[in-house]
């Protein structure tokens, strides 16, 4: 971001950017958290120290730091092989302690010998990975969570042919709230928020999830049979989250 603009410039643009940043943050710290085998609140302090100390500290306007899903077989084999969750964390500031170390020997030189076509390359395979596994979901076909996880999963399915059975299985309500919230997103931020800069405090993905969870709760009222069922609705284990 430019340093010429002043604090109220900044915060118009980092406001709307760190509500949807949250909506997306949270449910993922605490889903890596729980799938890691650590304590759930630790996810949400992960997401903090990511979020805040580090973006803070690095100096960057386009650092991306925070809990890693791919990390999350890691961890909790870490965790398994080390017995305990506060042995891992030890691990964990050790390997932070040489990380500053290297940072101190310049040793982020090493960077340059990457070509810049890998790392493009490997941002449109993520880009393109979660909206494979994301089409499923929109259509209403929510099997296993772990094939979320993997490219196979229980069922003998994988990415390419979850789609398939998506297509073979939908649900009308699911359908109904994606293309619904597709079209709010698109609208607010081609047309509305182009008209009124006022507008672009609030991010169309917030506006996006309010209509979902209304337009299910009309569903469930006045027509049970589009509802999305518990299966298809983000729920966190209370036992876990008590730990």
């Amino acid at each position: 971001m430019p340093e010429h603009l002043t604090v109220l410039e900044k915060l118009k643009k980092d406001l709307p950017a760190s509500i949807v940043v949250f909506l997306v943050a949270l449910p993922l710290c605490l889903g890596i958290a729980i799938a890691s085998g650590a304590p759930a609140f630790s996810g949400i302090i992960s997401g903090i120290v990511g979020g805040i100390i580090v973006g803070y500290l690095s100096g960057s306007s386009l650092s991306v730091s925070g809990p890693a899903a791919g990390l999350s077989l890691v961890v909790l084999d870490a965790i398994k092989t080390l017995g305990t969750f506060e042995s891992f964390l030890l691990a964990v500031c050790l390997s932070g302690l040489i990380q500053i170390a290297l940072g101190f020997l310049k040793a982020g030189l090493l960077a340059n010998f990457f070509p810049s076509s890998v790392i493009k390359g490997m941002l449109a395979s993520i880009g393109l990975i979660l909206i494979f596994k994301q089409l499923p979901h929109a259509l209403g076909y929510d099997f296993d969570f772990e094939g979320d996880e993997s490219f196979a999963d229980l069922k003998g399915h994988n990415t390419f042919t979850d789609i398939w059975y998506a297509f073979q299985d939908y649900t009308i309500g699911a359908i109904i709230i994606s293309v619904s919230s597709l079209l709010i997103m698109l609208v607010w931020d081609k047309k509305l928020s182009a008209k009124n800069p006022n507008l672009k405090l609030i991010p169309s993905a917030l506006l996006a999830v309010g209509a979902g969870i209304f337009l299910n709760f009309v569903f469930s009222q006045f027509s049970p049979q589009l509802a999305l069922g518990p299966e298809h609705l983000v729920s966190l284990p209370t036992e876990i989250l008590k730990s």
